[in-house]
């Protein structure tokens, strides 16, 4: 399953705790398939999960996975750089 580091958490919550992002929401990841390349994940803020999405939750803030992103980061650590306002997600392995 998925891990996030308390680095991603706090930006997690800073992000969803925005005036735009809605009440109790939380980061969904998304798996997009591209031919002959290499999937690639879109980010975004989402008020509720979608049926199917794998719901994480680490120190207050809220993953929500539909089922190919969660089986691509099955084994996977979330992090983030916080400079300013600006976030980079980052996705590792576990230790």
């Amino acid at each position: 399953m998925l891990t996030i580091t308390d680095t991603a958490a706090e930006a997690i919550k800073g992000i969803v705790a925005s005036p735009e992002a809605p009440e109790g929401g939380g980061l969904r990841i998304v798996a997009r398939s591209q031919a002959g390349a290499e999937g690639t994940l879109e980010v975004s803020v989402a008020a509720i999960p979608a049926e199917d999405d794998q719901i994480i939750e680490e120190s207050g803030a809220q993953v929500f996975l539909e089922p190919l992103a969660a089986q691509a980061l099955d084994d996977k650590v979330l992090d983030a750089e916080i400079e300013g306002d600006q976030v980079r997600f980052a996705v590792g392995e576990q230790a």
